[in-house]
């Protein structure tokens, strides 16, 4: 299977423009609250309608705004999970699964048949109020997966639940990903959630994708500011290029080695695991203004000497209690260095 979309639609104070492919994978759609991502699906889907554009599963058209075409949902034979999954509160998830059915004279044995495939036969008689957040997950997506869709859909598809359970769910989600074996779109504001599950990865930013590869390529290099945000990298300074080739990190007030600088470079950034302890490339020396204890590790805030604001340093627990200061040197190593347009 494969996916193309090239689509605009323009709202008061935010224009959608999304373009990307996807083929038999799962690509996850990461950016932040309200970027467009979850309009993006609905556009696929046929929930919602673009301006302008073009959408095509494996070389059927689903809509394109210069032909006039523009398929009703239920011929798209689109699979979308909802955030809320969209379950039918007074009927029994036996019930849920027969809605989805279009082949009526077989609807029940497909639905008996998913139910054991998902392993909720004994819940067939359950309302959905009566499932823990993990079966109305699976009621919705085996409703979607009786009618075999060409594509997958996930919109948020673990913003309803705890998140103690969302672990365990994602690895009943990976499997039914797997078996699925087509084009599957996630969205997420979870670049955790995203990583694990996804294949390749587009970050979205301001209704269009600023990035796209695979998702260890756009973790490694993502290409701009608010991309490197978006993937979890929390330490982030303007800079100022020098004549020799270096860089100065403004917040950090750090005179930093990092390559070939690109003209289009506005800031730099490390990821606090990056960050390395004791003398060496781009050294720096600062005072611990905090220490915050996470169940495994410990972010220490490091403030720079001649720096303006401090820096992220995420070091093990253990070692920290061993070797804790009120003062430290570290160094950045040039390799660890993003850096990134505005």
């Amino acid at each position: 299977m494969s996916l193309v979309v090239d689509i605009e639609k323009r709202l008061p104070g935010f224009t959608l423009k999304m373009a990307f492919t996807a083929g038999n994978e799962t690509l996850a759609l990461l950016g932040a609250s309200g970027s467009g991502k979850s309009m993006t699906l609905q556009c696929i889907a046929g929930i919602v309608t673009p301006d302008r554009g073009h959408i095509e599963v494996d070389g059927r058209v689903l809509f394109d705004s210069d032909s006039r075409v523009n398929l009703p949902p239920q011929q798209r034979r689109v699979g979308y999970l909802f955030q809320q999954y969209a379950l039918f509160p007074h009927m029994t998830a036996r019930q849920n699964l027969l809605c989805g059915v279009r082949d009526k004279k077989r609807a029940g044995a497909k639905a008996d048949a998913m139910l054991a495939t998902l392993g909720l036969t004994a819940a067939a008689d359950k309302l959905p109020a009566q499932l823990s957040g993990g079966e109305q997950q699976r009621i919705a997506l085996g409703r979607i997966l009786l009618n075999g869709p060409d594509i997958l859909l996930l919109d948020e598809p673990f913003s309803a639940l705890d998140s103690h359970l969302r672990f365990a769910l994602e690895g009943e989600l990976r499997r039914t990903i797997r078996d699925f074996g087509k084009t599957v779109v996630l969205v997420s504001h979870d670049r955790d959630e995203a990583y694990r599950l996804s294949d390749t990865m587009a970050l979205v930013e301001n209704g269009h994708v600023t990035a796209r590869g695979t998702k260890e390529t756009i973790f490694a290099r993502p290409r701009t500011r608010a991309g490197a945000a978006l993937t979890g990298c929390k330490n982030l300074s303007p800079i100022t290029p020098l004549p020799d080739g270096r860089i100065l990190a403004d917040d950090w007030g750090v005179l930093l080695t990092a390559g070939q600088v690109p003209e289009t470079a506005r800031y730099v950034g490390v990821r606090m695991h990056a960050v390395q302890y004791g003398p060496g490339e781009n050294e720096l020396h600062g005072a611990v203004t905090e220490v915050v204890e996470n169940p495994f590790s410990c972010t220490v805030m490091v403030q720079p000497q001649g720096g303006k604001k401090p820096l992220g340093w995420e070091v093990d627990k253990s070692w920290w209690r061993e070797h804790k200061a009120g003062s430290v040197t570290l160094h950045l190593p040039k390799d660890a260095l993003l850096l990134l347009e505005e």
